[in-house]
Formats: structure tokens, C-alpha cells, sequence
């Protein structure tokens, strides 16, 4: 039965990895009555670590989706993972969540991954609410966490709970808006009076959530001033609008291990939490953009945000409905490849369950099964060419070379690498014609060990190397040079002489090739194939190996025979002498150098700037960067930066980020490493 957008919540539980967001979430499913007794992280338990691998590494590695109902609403939540290695599935659900639950360890507290994924979510216009997690350890300490999020974030920041009890001893919640106390000592929540020892606190921190809420509401606020206090439910509907522009940020607390208060937090998603129809998303149609309405009956219009592969039923894709109804066996255009999708099978999910349903409407979130040719990022439409416009996936920032192990898992390497750059668009695919290396760039080390993980389900067993720097070679001065092939053996003999002269063009100019033979010396028909050797010469790279540019070749003189010259010949003898006069020419080699771009907490600019210099990079200069960061811009030798990624994250605490791209060529200017091979 299709649910109207009112009562729909899409919400994303992020924060730090190990910080409950996956405990949490099975908590609130098995609240919910959706599961019978909760897993465990640590025991590959849990309905949204579904994968082997995630199973294995006892932590979330992928986005999940499960689904359940809730005071007539229906809430999808999006288990989001909290290492930098998988930003791009967190990116995906940031694509199609209407609010973010920030998950803080209350032993730990806001650590820079949280103010990374806050600041994200800010520059997105996300609303968000924060969940005080794990007050039941040792050293919890929820006045801690809450001035640091004010510190972090400002004064929108606003309790709507208090702890009851510190540590083992947390028991229950103060609510704040209805000034009563929730104990769940029996394992379910008992309505109570505050408790005496904590009335002074809850109710001057009662007042100023009061007076922080009224301001926002002109009507209110003047009343408020006559005398008139407001209600808890005439509060929660100003609260809701403060949460949904993005100007209040509640916090609420509790125990997912408990569980304690998770059921509040369920009441908070569906009383305050933004429905579906707040959320404008933007869709080009004939070069028009536009903010369709999250309208049931309108066109079928959907965004596929998420790909998972199930081993039963093949592939899954996530998709949000922006508008209309989509229903079981509709035929859809993905309009990004404007190739026709049939979609038999509909399903709700909760982790790696699916339940077949017979459609989804506007503003709900859901699954179809085996789709043939639709990516992580499509639409799917009915609507002629209109395509939803979705924030481009994290640039990969780490690269390795992929080395098939067997002659099957050859076979199968391209199939396998394709399926895993359809589902996650964070992976990246390149065959690189320099180093002849199959490489696969993702979002760290974690990020592409994954990968190869999932290469190995699917039975194909690979090793990796290294990203090796595409060097290249030119030279400096002059060369002349006679280059002959001469070979008798019985009957026609070959027989062929150039002599080539060699010097260098400017950076980035490539070859050129001059004709200057004159008289016959070498006939005009095997003039290309002289050129043509020349070409394979530069290509072949000589001892080292790395290809050779930026170098004008001119053939002068030569010599042929009437019998025994061939094409062939002059093609060898052309080879031979560039050789030689590239030898005679103070060959140097040439490496690639790149512009980086480097956004840092300022307390660590000078490790990064003093970390660069040792790389032989050079600083251009520096910026004030967003959120009171800096921006270092240098250039420096992509040698220095194949494993960047590893080393900023080590150097920096993970406080850092870059991006770089290559913008030229220049003379190495110290030994060739012995790691580099052609």
C-alpha cells in the first residue's frame, strides 16, 4: 500500500566509525518489532552488516537501507559507514536522506571525523539532529560531548534530553519539553517525575530551550512574553521548522546497547524529523532544471543512488522516488544511457533482507531487482529525457595496479572490475598505456582492499603493485647518426641505410619528422617506413624502457639496394639510427609533476608545508580555506605522491584532504628510483 509523503522519514545515521551508528540502527528494528532480538557488531550479527566482508571486518564498510514502521510513519534508515576509506557511501546517502542523525560516543566525544561529515552536511543544507550514544560506559559524559558540539557547531545546538544517571549507573531520560523523567530499569520506558536531585538543572536548562525555540516564532514569542508558555506539541511544531531549515540542532541521548531511549529517538524522527516533501531535488529536462513535486501522481521520476550485489538474486539498486508511483513490472527509461528497464521485481529492505512489495511512491525509498543496464547515479523515468541531477562521487585519491593471478581470473578481470565501477562510482578504472598497468583508484587503502575482496567472491584472484610514474625521456643536445640493416640468406637479402639526425623541441611538443632526402637516396615509398621505425624506437624507450618525446627526427641521406631493399629494412635502419643519435644526444629522463591542492587544519600547515619540501615539492602559495581551514597549492613530482593518501592521513590525524592533477613534464632532477620500471 503506497504511503504519502507526509509520512515518510529518509534519515541517515553518520558520525565516527565505532560510534554505534550500526548498534543504534538494530536497536531501533528491533523496537520497532521488525527483528526479535538483537546482533552484535563485534559477532557479525547485525541486519545491516550483511556483507562477508563487512561480517569479517566486524565494522560497516557499505551502506545499508532497512525499513520500518513507526507511529503510522514509515522510516527508512540509511546505516552510513564512519571510516574516510568509504566517504563515497556516505556521499550516496547524503544524495537521498532528508535528515542526518549525528551518532557520538559519549566516551570520546566530536572527533574531526564528525566535523568533517558536519561541515559536509552543512554545505549541503542537511537538517540534523545529534544521538548521544553509549552514556551506559565507563567515563560517558553527556555535559562533555554537548559543549563540544557547542564549541564545534554554535549555539544552535539545543538539548531536548538529560541523562538520569552517569555511566553503568544511566538509567533514563529528562525530557526537557514535557519536563518528566523515562526510566527504563524493567527495559521499557516508565513515565516519572524528574528526579529531585536533577530538578534545578533540568529546569533552568528547560528555560533556555524554551526561550531558544519561541524566538524563531514571532506569534509565540510574544505571547510568551505576556505569560503564556507554549505546550510540548505547540513546541515541537516550531522545533520542526528550526530543525528543517537547518537553523536548530537537536540533541537527545541514550544507549542503542540498552537499549535506552531509542524508542525516543523513534518518537523525535517522526514528530520533528522532516518529511520528504521539504527536500527539493533538481532534475534537467530538455537543458531546463527544475524542482519536480514529491507528487504520487505525477511522472515516474527516480534516482538510483546505491548498487549491491546479493548472491541469491544478483544485483540491487537503491533508488528514491521523486515523483509518482512506481509499480511492479513498469517499464522505465534510464535516461542517462536511454536504454528501457523493465523492473519485475520491487522490494523493501531491511539490511540484506528484501520483502517483494508492489510499488513505491513519492518520497519513499526502496529497491528493484536485476536491472540490465542502469549504474549507481542513473534515473529511471517516464518522463522523456529528464535526469536527476545528484553531487558527483569523491575523486579516488589512491591507486593500484591490478595483476590477475591465473589465466581465468584474466579472463574475467574486466568483467569483474566493471561490475564494482557500475555499483560504486568512488572506483575509477584505468589502463594505462605508459606503464601498461591496469589500475584501480578508490578512496584509500581500505577503500581498494575491499575491492579486491570482492574481486575474490566473485573468483577472481588478483595481486597488486604500486601505481609506477609514468616517466618519459627526451633529450638536450644533438645527434647524427647512420643506422644500417644488412642481412643476406639465400635468395632476396635486406638490405636498408638512413642517417637520422635528432634534436630537441619544446616541452610537450611531441615528434616531428622531417623528409630531407634528396636524389633518390632512399626511394619515396620507404621514406614512412623509416618514420615508422623512428616511431617504434621512440615508443620502445631504449635501455630504460620509458617512451620518448618531444624530439624533431630528420632523414638526410641513406642508401638502398634495387633487389634487396624492403620496407621492412628501411623500417630496421630507421630504428638503428635514432638509437644511436638519441645516445649521442644527452638523453634525460623526464618526470610528471603535479598541481596539489592540500585543505588542512592550520594547527598542522607547517607539518604538511615542511612534508612537502622533503617530497621536492614546491609551495605556490597558501589560502584560507572553508570552515577556518587552510589551502596549500603546490607543485610537486607525482613520484612523491603515489601513496599521499596513506601518508597525509598518517601525518595529519586524517585532519587533511587533497586533490591533484598532472600539468607538465620536467627533467628528473636526481637518480631514477629503483622501484620505477617501464
Amino acid at each position: 500500500m503506497a504511503i504519502a509523503p507526509e509520512k515518510i522519514r529518509n534519515v541517515a545515521l553518520v558520525g565516527s566509525q565505532g560510534s554505534g551508528k550500526t548498534t543504534l540502527a538494530e536497536a531501533l528494528l528491533y523496537r520497532a518489532g521488525v527483528i526479535d532480538r538483537t546482533g552484535r557488531v563485534e559477532e557479525g550479527t547485525t541486519v545491516c552488516d550483511f556483507s562477508p566482508e563487512e561480517r569479517a571486518a566486524t565494522h560497516s564498510q557499505s551502506l545499508s537501507l532497512a525499513s520500518f514502521e513507526w507511529h503510522g510513519h514509515k522510516i527508512n534508515l540509511l546505516d552510513t559507514p564512519g571510516a574516510p576509506d568509504y566517504a563515497g557511501e556516505l556521499h550516496a546517502a547524503l544524495q537521498v536522506a532528508d535528515l542526518l542523525v549525528f551518532v557520538i560516543d559519549a566516551s570520546s566525544g566530536v572527533d574531526h571525523r564528525t566535523t568533517a561529515i558536519w561541515r559536509q552536511a552543512a554545505d549541503a543544507g542537511l537538517p540534523r539532529i545529534v544521538f548521544v550514544n553509549k552514556l551506559d560506559r565507563e567515563h560517558a559524559s553527556f555535559d562533555n560531548v554537548l559543549s563540544d558540539l557547542q564549541d564545534a557547531f554554535g549555539t544552535g545546538v539545543a538539548p531536548l534530553e538529560l541523562p538520569i544517571g552517569t555511566g553503568p549507573g544511566f538509567h533514563g531520560i529528562a525530557d526537557l519539553l514535557t519536563d518528566k523523567a523515562y526510566i527504563y530499569d524493567s527495559g521499557a520506558a516508565e513515565e516519572t517525575d524528574i528526579p529531585s536531585e536533577m530538578e534545578d538543572q533540568e529546569s533552568e536548562v528547560h528555560e533556555h530551550l524554551v526561550e531558544n525555540i519561541v524566538v524563531a516564532d514571532d506569534d509565540m514569542l510574544e505571547q510568551y512574553f505576556e505569560g503564556n508558555i507554549p505546550s510540548p506539541a505547540e513546541l515541537e511544531v516550531v522545533l520542526g521548522r528550526g530543525v528543517a531549515d537547518g537553523s536548530v540542532f537537536p540533541v537527545v541521548c541514550g544507549s542503542a546497547t540498552g537499549p535506552i531511549a531509542v524508542d525516543r529517538l523513534a518518537n523525535f524522527l517522526v514528530e520533528i524529523g522532516p518529511p520528504p516533501t521539504t527536500r527539493a531535488m533538481t532534475v534537467t529536462m530538455s537543458d531546463i532544471d527544475s524542482e519536480p513535486a514529491c507528487d504520487p501522481d505525477g511522472d515516474q521520476l527516480a534516482c538510483v543512488f546505491k548498487t549491491i550485489s546479493d548472491d541469491y538474486v544478483g544485483q540491487i539498486s537503491l533508488f528514491r522516488v521523486l515523483s509518482g508511483t512506481i509499480r511492479r513490472d513498469d517499464n522505465l527509461t534510464n535516461s542517462t544511457s536511454g536504454d528501457s528497464e523493465r523492473l519485475r521485481g520491487l522490494v523493501n529492505l531491511v539490511g540484506g533482507k528484501q520483502d517483494d512489495i508492489d510499488g513505491i511512491s513519492a518520497g519513499d525509498i526502496g529497491g528493484v531487482t536485476k536491472l540490465q543496464h542502469t549504474r549507481t547515479g542513473d534515473t529511471l523515468t517516464n518522463a522523456g529525457r529528464a535526469v536527476v541531477q545528484l553531487e558527483p562521487w569523491p575523486d579516488p585519491v589512491l591507486a593500484y595496479g591490478l595483476l590477475p593471478k591465473t589465466r581465468a581470473a584474466e579472463d574475467k578481470l574486466g568483467t569483474g572490475l566493471r561490475r564494482l565501477t557500475d555499483e560504486d562510482p568512488s572506483l575509477q578504472l584505468e589502463r594505462s598505456e605508459e606503464t601498461h598497468q591496469t589500475l584501480l583508484r578508490g578512496l584509500g587503502e581500505a577503500h581498494l582492499r575491499l575491492a579486491i575482496a570482492r574481486l575474490d567472491r566473485m573468483g577472481i584472484e588478483v595481486e597488486t603493485e604500486d601505481l609506477r610514474v609514468p616517466y618519459r625521456q627526451t633529450v638536450t643536445g644533438t645527434g647524427d647518426a647512420e643506422g644500417k640493416h644488412k642481412k643476406q640468406s639465400g635468395g632476396h637479402g635486406q638490405f636498408g641505410v638512413a642517417y637520422v639526425r635528432i634534436e630537441p623541441l619544446p616541452r610537450g611538443s611531441g615528434f616531428e619528422f622531417v623528409d630531407a632526402i634528396s636524389g633518390g637516396a632512399i626511394p619515396r615509398s620507404y621514406i614512412p617506413a623509416v618514420e615508422a621505425g623512428i616511431r617504434d624506437a621512440m615508443a620502445d624507450g631504449g635501455d630504460l624502457g620509458f617512451p620518448i618525446v618531444d624530439i624533431k627526427a630528420t632523414v638526410y641521406d641513406g642508401k638502398h639496394h634495387s633487389v634487396d631493399s624492403s620496407e621492412f629494412s628501411f623500417n630496421m635502419a630507421g630504428k638503428l639510427a635514432f638509437n644511436a643519435a638519441f645516445a649521442q644526444a644527452n638523453p634525460v629522463v623526464l618526470e610528471p609533476m603535479a598541481r596539489v591542492e592540500i585543505t588542512v587544519a592550520p594547527e598542522y600547515q607547517g607539518d604538511v608545508m615542511g612534508d612537502l619540501s622533503s617530497r621536492r615539492g614546491q609551495v605556490q602559495g597558501t589560502d584560507a580555506g572553508p570552515w577556518g581551514e587552510q589551502v596549500i597549492h603546490a607543485i610537486v613530482p607525482e613520484a612523491e605522491l603515489v601513496r599521499y593518501a596513506i601518508e597525509l592521513r598518517s601525518l595529519t590525524g586524517g585532519r587533511a584532504r587533497f586533490k591533484s592533477e598532472r600539468v607538465s613534464y620536467e627533467i628528473l632532477s636526481g637518480a631514477l628510483p629503483e622501484a620505477a620500471t617501464a
